[in-house]
């Protein structure tokens, strides 16, 4: 145990160090919470590794490899960065030069007055207050494997270090310490899949004793439950505001898109790794273990305390840059949709600043509420992402692309698709929730824009072909030289 407290101790000395630096270093709002558009390649290619391999990758991912195989790959993590790396290719570009902070701000700027708060409330609290939760349990975990802390005191201690790290240093200290845990997670994750090896007896002798149906991509239960869950899961992947914030505090166009990318292609890889070790400890784990405590399980019983304590780290690490980035998000929402928009639309660099600490206390708070009071937080977490996807993902695509869409369209469009995938379990018809969900969105979408009329609030444009044309219009004015006319005469 002196091991697993030594390296935690360190682990969060440095945390803090950091998280102090950034407190007194941090002067603005913009700073504090966009990382003022100027952070560097290689600090954003940590940050995605480190924020998309959070309690999903180490817990939720290593105990679906355990039940139904390498299936599992094939509807979450595929599906997800897939989407993701179309959003870099597609929209990072678009999206940065609007000068943004969150998604709720691509509505206000397109449609005026309160069209910001739909998408505004669905990612501060139907998706950044699961998801944080989801982290602070899964580091009480840690806490009581290599501390003995019982699990009540483990979630409210999970909170408080999770709250005062992201409370003093802000985006900028999340970024700059993603960027060090990455490393740390990337050699706990590859640690504990190369001892799962050598443990099962080598790739040969696992492959050999494996079903073979836990080796296929599709799994036990076959190619459409497959395709159904990467529908479900993978297109929220181009709303999810955290990738969003990555792109705008990048420091160019150019960097935002090779850095975030870069940090896809490599998440993605890693993401291979907890499915192959959950099939792998079915050659040793017992029969019935619970899914999520199975990592737990494989770090305990396969490494020594001085190398399982690094493999610990890994997961805090995740755990902590998945947090602090949820918190972000959220508190993003609050304080630039609702208050800086609605509230106190005059509101000072000091009051902003003062608002962003307090969001984050709120989005905290609220974690950890959810974190006592659940007790199934995965199957929450995945109807958030399900009704985050479900709700946005049209209206997004129809102001990129859709000039004629209005702001009653958008709105209903929202509010309708989101009451549909929360009614459907009680419709009992025979479509998919998710693509139930997707259907009522698209068709109140088009049919209500398309007998409504522009809201005098709007800004009549699709932001996506307007920014190209722009695009196009600056590369002309670049290329024809000031004094063209005089060179042929």
């Amino acid at each position: 145990m002196s091991w697993y407290v030594s390296y935690i101790v360190i682990y969060f000395i440095f945390m803090f160090a950091m998280g102090v630096y950034y407190f007194f270093k941090i002067k603005t709002y913009d700073e504090y919470l966009i990382g003022g558009w100027s952070v560097g390649y290689w600090p954003i290619v940590g940050t995605i590794v480190s924020t998309w391999c959070g309690a999903a990758v180490f817990i939720g991912w290593v105990g679906m490899g355990f039940a139904v195989g390498l299936s599992g790959f094939f509807k979450f993590a595929l599906p997800g960065i897939a989407f993701s790396i179309l959003l870099i290719f597609v929209f990072a570009a678009p999206l940065r030069r609007q000068k943004l902070y969150t998604l709720a701000d691509l509505f206000s700027e397109r449609f005026g007055g309160k069209a910001g708060i739909v998408p505004s409330i669905l990612s501060a609290f139907i998706y950044s207050v699961p998801t944080l939760a989801l982290q602070i349990v899964g580091m009480s975990t840690i806490f009581k494997i290599a501390l003995g802390i019982e699990l009540g005191l483990g979630i409210f201690l999970s909170f408080a270090l999770i709250l005062g790290f992201t409370i003093l240093g802000g985006l900028p200290a999340a970024i700059v310490t993603d960027a060090i845990q990455a490393f740390i997670l990337l050699a706990g994750i590859g640690i504990l899949f190369a001892a799962s090896v050598v443990y099962g007896g080598g790739f040969g002798n696992i492959i050999e004793k494996t079903q073979i149906e836990y080796l296929s991509p599709v799994g036990p239960s076959g190619l459409n439950e497959v395709l159904l869950f990467a529908l479900s899961v993978g297109p929220f992947y181009l709303v999810w505001q955290s990738t969003w914030q990555r792109v705008f505090a990048s420091e160019s166009e150019k960097v935002a898109k090779k850095a975030c990318i870069t940090g896809f292609l490599i998440a993605g890889a890693i993401s291979i790794l907890p499915f192959c070790i959950g099939i792998i400890a079915r050659q040793f784990a017992p029969a019935d273990i619970r899914p999520d405590l199975l990592f737990s399980y494989v770090t305990v019983e396969l490494l020594p305390p001085a190398v399982g304590g690094i493999v610990l780290v890994g997961l805090l690490a995740a755990l902590m840059t998945g947090a602090d980035s949820f918190i972000l998000q959220g508190s993003s929402n609050l304080t630039r949709d609702l208050y800086s928009r609605l509230v106190n639309p005059n509101a000072n660099e000091k009051q902003l600043m003062a608002t962003a600490r307090w969001t984050v206390v709120i989005i905290s708070v609220l974690g950890l509420i959810v974190a006592y009071a659940m007790t199934d937080i995965v199957t929450l977490y995945q109807w958030a992402l399900r009704l985050s996807a479900t709700v946005m993902i049209f209206p997004f695509l129809a102001v990129m692309f859709w000039r004629r869409t209005t702001k009653k369209g958008v709105v209903w469009s929202m509010v309708l698709s989101a009451i549909a995938t929360l009614g459907w379990p009680y419709l009992a018809i025979g479509i998919d929730h998710t693509v139930f969900g997707f259907l009522v969105s698209i068709i109140s979408l088009v049919g209500i824009s398309l007998i409504t009329q522009h809201d005098k609030t709007e800004q009549v444009r699709a932001v996506y072909w307007e920014d190209l044309d722009s695009a196009n219009s600056d590369d002309e004015k670049i290329i024809v030289p000031p004094d063209s006319n005089s060179i042929s005469s």
